[in-house]
C-alpha cells in the first residue's frame, strides 16, 4: 500500500490574501489551525465593533476576498507572528509594513487595502462593488474567519491537481485552491472517499466532513491576479461538479509537519 504523507502545509494569516508555507502547524479542537484566517479585511458598512480584535465569525461576503477582487492575488503579503508585522509587496517592491497589534498599524493596513481596491476592478458578482472602506479585524491565534462557521481545515491530493493540470493543458498552481494540507500518495480524487471518516494526521485526529464546492477564486492566477483558466467550467464539463479537496474538523488536537503520515484513525 502506498504511504500517504504531507507534501505541503499552508496558512493564510489574512483571509483572502497570500498563502504562507509552513514546516509545521498546530491543530486545535474547536479552532482548526492556529494562525489560519486569523485576520480579515471587513467592510465597515456591514458591522461596527468597539474592539476590532474581538469580532466574531461572519460570512465571507462581509470581507474583501479574491473571488470578488482577483487583483488581491497580485500582492505578496507576508505575516510575521513574532513581531505582529504584515509586509505587502508587489513585484518585489515593498508597499506596506505595519504592526497588527497597534491601532495605527491596523488603520494603515485598512487604508492601504481600501485604496488598493479603488484601483482594481471587482468581478461581476462582487458583493461590494462600491469599494466600501475596510477595517482590520481579528487577533492572531485567537480569532478565525474560515468560509464556514463550523471551523475547518482543508486538504487536497497532489494527484488531483496533477490530473487537473493534464486536462487544462498547463500547470495548475496549488495556491488557486488555498488548501491547508497537500498530500502525496493519494490517487487523483481519492480524497473524496474519506468523507464521513476519522483520520490520523500527524499527532492529531480529524474528521473529514465534506467535499469543497469551489468559487471563482480557483480561476485566479496567484502570481498575476488575473483570471486565466476557466477551471469551474473545466470541472463541470469533465466531472459534472465543481468540487476539489475536502474539509475536516479537528477531533483531537496535535501537530502536523511536512513528511508526516496520514491514514485511518485506529
Amino acid at each position: 500500500m502506498t504511504k500517504i504523507c504531507v507534501r505541503e502545509l499552508f496558512i493564510y494569516p489574512f483571509k483572502g490574501l497570500s498563502a504562507q508555507k509552513c514546516d509545521r502547524v498546530d491543530l486545535q479542537v474547536g479552532h482548526g489551525i492556529r494562525g489560519d484566517r486569523t485576520f480579515a479585511l471587513m467592510y465597515k458598512e456591514d458591522a461596527q465593533y468597539p474592539d476590532s480584535t474581538k469580532v466574531p465569525w461572519m460570512k465571507k461576503h462581509n470581507f474583501a476576498m479574491q473571488n470578488d477582487w482577483a487583483g488581491l492575488a497580485a500582492l505578496d503579503c507576508a505575516y510575521e507572528d513574532t513581531t505582529s508585522t504584515l509586509t505587502v509587496k508587489r513585484q518585489g517592491v515593498e508597499l506596506l509594513v505595519a504592526d497588527t497589534n497597534s491601532t495605527s498599524g491596523r488603520d494603515r493596513i485598512a487604508t492601504f487595502f481600501t485604496g488598493y481596491l479603488a484601483g482594481i476592478y471587482p468581478s461581476q458578482a462582487a458583493r461590494h462593488p462600491n469599494r466600501a472602506p475596510l477595517q482590520v479585524v481579528g487577533e492572531f491565534g485567537k480569532t478565525r474567519y474560515p468560509d464556514r462557521e463550523a471551523v475547518h481545515i482543508s486538504l487536497v491530493s497532489q494527484a488531483t491537481l496533477n490530473h487537473l493540470s493534464e486536462i487544462a493543458g498547463r500547470q495548475v498552481d496549488v495556491r488557486r485552491f488555498r488548501p491547508n494540507i497537500v498530500l502525496d500518495g493519494v490517487p487523483a480524487w481519492g480524497e473524496f472517499d474519506w468523507v464521513g471518516k476519522e483520520m490520523q494526521l500527524g499527532t492529531a485526529r480529524i474528521a473529514i466532513t465534506a467535499r469543497i464546492n469551489r468559487c471563482l477564486n480557483i480561476e485566479v492566477n496567484p502570481e498575476t491576479g488575473e483570471r486565466d483558466i476557466s477551471l469551474l467550467t473545466l470541472l463541470q464539463k469533465n466531472f459534472q461538479h465543481t468540487q476539489t479537496g475536502v474539509l475536516a474538523q479537528v477531533i483531537n488536537g496535535g501537530t502536523v509537519a511536512i513528511g508526516d503520515t496520514f491514514g485511518n484513525a485506529e
